[in-house]
């Protein structure tokens, strides 16, 4: 339960510390004083949306702490423990609001996320005011609310994320046959394109190789009358230059004979001999190669163009044409995976639907069980709220397990099942039933919620319920039939409950009193728990306004035992 609230630089309230007592805690106070400011606050700790607006005037920071004793083998015990919070009989929970933005969540000393935060949140207090008041209202939350009193909610969270679940693959396998169609479209060419490629045969460099033969085979009659003369004039014909080269290198001998210096001109004489020789002897060679093939040309030209031509359509070198071939080939076999992975998705959806299909029937079996002993129950506490003859019913209003044909089943649910149900109502004997939101007055609905609230008591987990608003549209005798409600719902659980009504504020184990004061020029609001005499004071101001008759007072006395 809430133990303590400390607020602070929180709108108008510069600080506050509210020790709670278990039970029924009633707060009570002047219209704006700032009772539901504390209930915005409590919403902070819940995991509510922060804003810079609402820190007081003036101020840099808004505080707001929480004190929760947790019983023995809590629930919320064992969340913590999952999500890595210390986890011990009491629970504290820190929100710091900061006009820079540097927000910070504090759970048992421990830096929290919003997320975290609100996950917590859920199972330490629910809030039941004007905004739960229009969720009843709305005819999609009522099946949230039958499933809260069959115990069904878990069942719904598993069928929820195994529908979720079957999506995602469905999603990926429309996604993988969308690929696989366009990948199937371009196959053909790409096909093509491969064999094309294939069938060139085409060697690393071979253009460069080609482009050097057919520059030989163009020239190749001068080339051989080029290399041919050259050779003559090194070493065949008369007076060729290997044989004047000879002559030189004897006399040179001779020379150095006499004269030492001539020596060095006579090696060099030697080594140019042996240079030219060598070159003679491969132009010799080459000139055997050179072949004047007009044929072998053709063949050359023919090759060249169609290399060309797969540059054109493919890549400006051999290299780029062979990485394409290799992209295409990846691309096929690629198309090859998709669609393994996509016969393995369809099995998995196969026996996913299987499952969920199961579960969803077995959902609103249970469902449908559970609304005939909802409706009874619901009738059963309106009629202690005042609402007697009150008619009250669990409409199914589709059943897609009958509506679609079989193998649309799955098509036709949605992720909480086949079911969609409204509570119909009729107020008043002899009507007809119409739906709720239709008909039902702000009185009947702040009832209607407390009727749910009671039975769903006595299997919800969360140890605090704040009600705000509940007296809205109700007074006299209904006032006091709430008040007993809401101190019998107290046995379940700590309540803390806003109210205008001294029916109601009569029925409290603890009551509290709000007050907007002006203190140096600023508003604050005050809260203080009040006494056995203060209480008779402030039930009498309920019973009769700003002025307060001995009258009042009896009253007061009288309602308060």
């Amino acid at each position: 339960m809430l133990s303590q609230l400390v607020i602070s630089d929180f709108a108008i309230i510069s600080h506050l510390e509210i020790h709670f007592k278990s039970g029924l805690n009633i707060l009570s106070g002047e219209t704006g004083a700032g009772k539901s400011i504390i209930i915005n606050a409590v919403n902070l700790i819940l995991g509510g949306r922060a804003s810079a607006d609402l820190i007081r005037s003036g101020c840099d920071e808004a505080r707001v702490e929480a004190l929760f004793r947790l019983p023995g083998n809590s629930p919320i015990q064992s969340l913590l423990s999952e999500l890595d919070f210390p986890s011990e009989e009491e629970l504290v929970i820190k929100r710091h609001i900061s006009r820079e933005g540097r927000n910070k969540i504090m759970i048992n000393g421990s830096i929290a996320t919003l997320q975290v935060l609100s996950q917590v949140g859920l199972m330490l207090i629910s809030i039941s005011g004007q905004h739960e008041h229009q969720m009843l209202l709305k005819p999609d939350n009522h099946l949230y609310f039958l499933d809260d009193f069959g115990s069904l909610t878990d069942e719904r969270l598993k069928l929820n994320t195994a529908f979720g679940e079957y999506q995602s693959l469905n999603e990926q396998k429309r996604s993988l046959e969308r690929e696989i169609r366009e990948g199937e479209e371009r196959q053909e060419l790409a096909k093509f394109q491969k064999e094309e490629i294939d069938k060139a045969n085409l060697k690393e460099d071979e253009d460069k190789q080609l482009e050097d033969e057919r520059k030989r085979l163009q020239h190749a009659e001068h080339l051989l009358q080029t290399v041919a003369e050259t050779y003559q004039s090194l070493y065949e014909k008369e007076g060729a230059l290997l044989a004047e080269l000879a002559f030189c290198i004897k006399g040179m001998e001779k020379g150095a004979e006499v004269d030492q210096r001539l020596s060095t001109i006579r090696d060099a004489l030697r080594t140019a001999k042996v240079e030219i020789e060598e070159a003679a002897l491969e132009l010799r060679d080459v000139q055997k190669t050179i072949v004047i093939d007009p044929h072998r040309l053709e063949e050359v030209e023919e090759r060249l163009q169609w290399i060309n031509k797969l540059k054109r359509k493919y890549g400006s070198t051999i290299e780029e044409i062979l990485s394409f071939k290799d992209g295409v080939s990846k691309m096929m076999e690629n198309l090859d995976q998709k669609r393994e992975v996509l016969a393995r998705i369809i099995k998995e959806m196969q026996v996913l639907e299987g499952e969920i299909l199961s579960q969803a029937a077995l959902l609103s079996k249970k469902r449908k069980e559970a609304a005939k002993a909802f409706e009874a129950s619901v009738k059963k506490e309106l009629g202690l709220l005042d609402m007697g003859g009150t008619q009250f019913e669990v409409r199914f209003l589709q059943d897609a397990a009958q509506a679609a044909e079989p193998g649309k089943l799955l098509g036709a649910m949605k992720a909480d099942g086949f079911d969609k149900v409204e509570f119909m109502l009729s107020p008043n004997v002899g009507e007809e039933l119409k739906p709720l939101y239709k008909i039902a007055s702000g009185g009947e609905l702040s009832r209607i919620m407390l009727a749910l609230k009671t039975i769903l008591a006595r299997t919800g987990s969360v140890e605090t319920i704040v009600f705000d608003e509940v007296d809205s549209g109700i007074g006299g005798a209904t006032a006091e039939v709430v008040g007993d409600k809401l101190r019998s719902l107290a046995d379940f659980h700590q309540i803390l409950c806003i109210t205008h009504l001294p029916q109601i504020a009569s029925k409290g184990n603890t009551h509290f009193l709000v007050q907007k004061k002006v203190e140096d020029r600023r508003t604050r609001t005050l809260i203080s728990e009040l006494d056995p005499e203060e209480r008779v004071k402030e039930v009498a101001r309920l019973l009769g306004g700003k002025k307060i008759s001995q009258q009042a007072i009896a009253h007061a006395r009288e309602i308060l035992g």
